[in-house]
């Protein structure tokens, strides 16, 4: 065998006979065993040669992190807390798809982050008793990307999609044909030779979530027969989220205890799960086998969480509005400046909480604290306050 490399290239040149200039041939051939050079170990992420047996202690470590997050997550429609009209009406439309042998119709689920679209999502495939699929909107640039999802998909089976208003609308109008009529049109050449070959499909159920379900194209959003909104969820479910959960974590827990940290997590699930992993930490630290009340008040001062849920950059947003800006009204643009904040980050991420919360509201002036928001940072509302008018079109 015989190997090519690379060789130093002569300055000076030689002539063929009309006496133009030709470089060399600015390669000479070696044998191949000359290229075969020794190679580094290959480290791991942990900087460990391969060859070096992880210990038993590392792998454990590893092993339980890796399962913490599906171990907190339902693996069954009954074993969800909270929606319980959306699981009554999901569980009609599964009922009903099994007793006429039918393939279920394609469901939208939409709300605010951690809200357990995604649960629902993977918890629809078990009830069924079918294989499912799992892409996201964002890496689904073109019809090519998720023409393997759809040829692969198993009769009855089913293809979830997360963020799926992050699809370009090129990929939108590839769905179309296929959440209708399970094919898929696949055109073959360009110009006057181009033909186009129809593809049938195997009848499949498409599960999308979303946050912005503005965001989705009416035809697109229309041909979901199934479209369900996900809410908040009060303090009693979420403590019960936190009681389940601090069990599966093998974590001795107050009944006080697990209601403030439900008070403390915005009706938010996830948000209660990583909260309750943090007072873990902390009862942890302080060598406390019981999470008790006082010490999970401590542990949310400590991380500067107060009682409505509220973390330090919103503190901070609500500050800056009535230290600087007297309690507004303040645009949104001039209150990012002032807070070094991207103004998409402080619309999109911090209000959506504060306005919930009624601590905010937007008027045609701008930004303005209401009376609750004066009394949480301990101020006097102004008497003569006339921003009441709230701004929809901001």
């Amino acid at each position: 065998m015989i190997g090519i490399s690379h060789a130093s290239v002569k300055k000076n040149f030689s002539s063929d006979k009309k006496g133009r200039s030709i470089r060399p041939f600015p390669f000479r051939i070696v044998p191949v065993t000359l290229l075969h050079m020794k190679r580094e170990p290959v480290l791991t992420s942990n900087h460990q040669n391969k060859s070096q047996p992880v210990s038993p202690q590392q792998e454990t470590s590893f092993e339980k992190e890796r399962e913490e997050d599906r171990v907190l997550r339902p693996q069954k429609m009954s074993e969800m807390i909270g929606q319980r009209e959306v699981f009554e009406r999901l569980m009609i439309s599964i009922k009903a798809a099994q007793k006429r042998k039918e393939t279920l119709g394609h469901v939208l689920l939409d709300g605010p982050p951690g809200l357990g679209k995604t649960t629902f999502a993977t918890c629809i495939p078990r009830e069924l008793g079918v294989p499912m699929q799992i892409g996201n909107g964002a890496t689904l640039k073109s019809p090519k990307d998720i023409l393997p999802y759809l040829t692969n998909a198993e009769t009855g089976s089913i293809l979830f999609i997360d963020e799926i208003h992050r699809m370009p609308k090129t990929v939108e109008e590839f769905l179309y044909p296929a959440m209708e009529d399970f094919r898929i049109d696949i055109v073959i050449g360009e110009g006057v030779g181009a033909r186009t070959v129809n593809m049938p499909l195997k009848r499949f159920t498409l599960i999308g979530a979303t946050t912005r379900t503005g965001l989705i194209s009416a035809p697109l959003r229309d041909r979901f027969q199934i479209q369900e909104h996900l809410d908040f969820y009060s303090f009693d479910e979420l403590a019960a989220i936190v009681h389940r959960s601090a069990s599966k974590l093998n974590i001795k827990i107050d009944e006080d205890a697990a209601y403030e940290i439900a008070v403390r997590s915005r009706g938010t699930p996830r948000l209660a799960n990583n909260r309750l992993r943090w007072v873990r930490d902390y009862a942890d630290s302080k060598d406390h086998t019981v999470v008790t009340f006082a010490l999970t008040q401590d542990a949310f001062e400590m991380k500067g969480i107060d009682i409505l849920g509220l973390d330090p950059q919103d503190k901070r947003v609500l500050d800056t509005i009535l230290e600087v800006f007297s309690g507004g009204p303040v645009g949104l643009e001039t209150l990012a400046h002032t807070l070094n904040l991207e103004p998409d980050t402080l619309s999109d991420e911090v209000e959506p909480f504060l306005l919930r919360s009624k601590l905010l509201i937007r008027t045609p002036k701008g930004r303005c604290l209401t009376e609750k928001g004066f009394r949480h940072l301990g101020a006097i509302p102004p008497s003569n306050a006339s921003h009441d008018t709230p701004l929809f079109n901001d």
